[in-house]
């Protein structure tokens, strides 16, 4: 029999990461411009049809369809999710150790699925046509992300995980990098915004940040603590490290602003929180909480220089710092995986550097996250050509529009209307 336990917590854990799509919505469109918040927005809830459908018609079966003897590919075997009935009815019995029904699974990783494909729309906010994101994010659910999270966790033949040998408890490779990479890809593609570099772009509306950076927060303990599929002591492990890393990264990006500019706030604070996340996403599970911390420390130096100095010093536009943020995040906490990983926690023979003075491990997790790079830059540009191709060789909007702003010149609506009279 199942055991219902952890039964209700993966239900529980899948609502929660569910809960992250419509959280960064409020992240993202706190942090642009008062004129694109709607555009911001609704970009990242539109995910959430675009995934919701593609996933059950062929990305799960991508994904993890198959016997898991392939390097990049599930099959298609689970296309439209056509045999879910059948093995809901036949299940009668847990099978290969299982703890909870399969299907759990589908919607589980779904949810993983949409908010990955909901940060690439933080880099190119403000100027990129919603059609345009709309048929880029279909293939990329299907071509890039169901491929990849497969190389990672898809078997006995994955390049990735098994192959090479690197660990990505939550999503390092899988979500950050390869999300906030496709959104550099994309903003370099198009370019920058008009009055880049020469006027401040301010965050609108500073309580939105806060209440996406708390829902985001909130909806991560189901995301790393999820991913041990079991209500165990490592989900456990998992939530602390979790707390713990955030908790370090807040506080440090906050003393670097200090530092620095000589003030801390709110939105530093919020994105701390964040890189602290990012961080710990591919060492939940592997790590002790001391390390966690660490973790969270060593990450806020690095994203705060890639948001503060290395996007003005080679000038490529990424709006809301998805890729200082999570690629990098991402690369950090992939890298310290092979440093501080308990040997007895890891997936492979291989522990982390510090435990076993071995350089093993280490050195597959840079070669995970290299392969990672490769495959993501490759395919994505692939598939941005194709798109601007469809859409008469520009994915950006008219500038006019994006001087008018993209809630009323795209979608008709404003967030503050300036109301006469009685609403």
């Amino acid at each position: 029999m199942y055991d219902s336990g952890s039964t209700a917590f993966m239900l529980v854990c899948t609502m929660l990461v569910l809960l992250m799509t419509p959280g960064l919505a409020f992240f993202y469109g706190g942090l642009t411009r008062r004129k694109n918040v709607l555009n911001t927005m609704i970009m990242v809830f539109v995910v959430i049809g675009v995934v919701g459908v593609s996933w059950v018609v062929a990305g799960w079966s991508f994904a993890y369809g198959g016997d898991g003897t392939l390097a990049f590919f599930g099959g298609f075997d689970q296309i439209g999710c056509m045999n879910v009935m059948r093995d809901l009815l036949t299940e009668t019995e847990a099978a290969d150790g299982a703890v909870y029904p399969s299907i759990i699974n589908i919607a589980f990783q779904m949810a993983f699925a949409m908010i990955t494909t909901a940060i690439i729309t933080g880099a190119v906010a403000g100027r990129m046509k919603f059609g345009a994101m709309v048929a880029f994010m279909v293939p990329w659910v299907l071509v890039v992300y169901a491929p990849l999270a497969h190389m990672v966790w898809g078997g006995e033949g994955s390049l990735i995980g098994e192959m090479i040998g690197a660990l990505d408890f939550a999503g390092g490779d899988v979500v950050h990098i390869s999300s906030g990479l496709t959104g550099l890809i994309l903003c370099i593609m198009m370019g920058r915004r008009k009055g880049f570099g020469m006027m401040s772009y301010r965050p609108h509306n500073v309580p939105f940040v806060a209440l996406g950076a708390t829902l985001l927060w909130f909806g991560w303990f189901g995301f790393n603590a999820g991913s041990e599929f079991a209500a165990d002591g490592i989900a456990a492990l998992a939530l602390l490290n979790t707390v713990v890393a955030s908790a370090s990264g807040l506080l440090c990006w906050m003393l670097v602003e200090r530092i620095v500019a000589g003030k801390a706030t709110l939105v530093g604070a919020a994105t701390g929180l964040v890189a602290g996340l990012v961080a710990i996403t591919p060492a939940a599970g592997f790590v002790e909480p001391w390390s966690a911390i660490a973790m969270g420390f060593l990450v806020t130096p690095c994203c705060y220089f890639a948001i503060s100095f290395c996007k003005r010093k080679f000038g490529y536009d990424d709006a809301l710092d998805a890729f200082g943020c999570h690629t990098v995040g991402g690369i950090v906490g992939g890298i310290l995986t092979g440093v501080f990983c308990v040997p007895e926690l890891s997936w492979t023979d291989f522990g982390g550097l510090l435990y076993t003075g071995d350089f093993s491990l280490l050195g597959s997790q840079i070669a995970g996250i290299v392969v990672t790079i490769a495959f993501v830059i490759i395919l994505d540009v692939v598939i941005g050509l194709i798109v601007t191709a469809c859409f008469k060789g520009s994915l950006r909007v008219s500038d006019a529009d994006e001087a008018q702003g993209l809630d009323v010149a795209t979608h008709g609506e404003s967030a503050y209307p300036a109301f006469v009279g009685l609403d």
